[in-house]
């Protein structure tokens, strides 16, 4: 008997705060953070590519930004997401041509961003579908490329937008993987999963 959509919302509920803890409980973050970029930046993916949208990290989540200067400092554009709204006032991330780490500031949750009066500026911003390769955080991964984000929607609606050359990578701790993960319908599956002890190959996009 399968499980209602109420039932299914607090089972997801369960396993995303499960995954929180996890994630809050990892040891040595940053020296687990360095391992599992320095092999994402090995991968055939990210060294073709010309165009990588990374992620900022906050609270928990896989650190990147101590690589940022040394990607900043190779031949890609490096671009960042931002979290806004579009005009419905649906979440949104916007994404920004990062040069140099001084163009961030503090912002929403305590993300780094560009400085607001900076939105929008002709030049600095980028559409999802000129990104060669995404590096997608997340809350909880499943080995076959499956995700679970903060329930807010921002980069499920971005992922969508991708164009279906560009892989996608999850980035997260060995601790963030499931075998049960809970996956609905509109799901972007990963194409690789990377943590500081293995590289998995994802699905590809959709689970269907």
């Amino acid at each position: 008997m399968s499980a209602t959509p109420t039932e299914q919302v607090e089972a997801k509920a369960v396993l995303r705060r499960s995954a929180y803890d996890a994630r809050n409980a990892q040891e040595e973050k940053d020296a687990v953070s360095a391992a599992a970029v320095a092999t994402l930046m090995q991968l055939p993916e990210y060294q073709a590519a010309e165009t990588v949208l990374w992620y900022l990290d906050c609270r928990s989540e896989l650190r990147t930004r101590h690589a940022l200067p040394a990607a900043l400092a190779s031949d890609k554009r490096i671009i960042v997401p931002y979290c806004t709204t579009d005009e419905a006032g649906a979440n949104k991330l916007n994404l920004w041509w990062l040069q140099s780490m001084d163009e961030l500031v503090v912002g929403k949750w305590k993300i780094l961003e560009p400085p607001r009066e900076r939105w929008g500026e002709p030049g600095k911003e980028f559409q999802p579908e000129q990104m060669d390769l995404v590096i997608v955080p997340g809350v909880g991964f499943s080995r076959d490329g499956g995700r679970m984000g903060n329930g807010q929607g921002y980069y499920d609606r971005l992922l969508g937008r991708v164009r279906p050359g560009a892989p996608l990578i999850g980035l997260c701790y060995e601790c963030q993987l499931f075998d049960n993960l809970i996956v609905d319908a509109h799901d972007v599956f990963m194409d690789k999963i990377v943590t500081e002890s293995a590289v998995y190959d994802g699905r590809n996009r959709r689970q269907d």
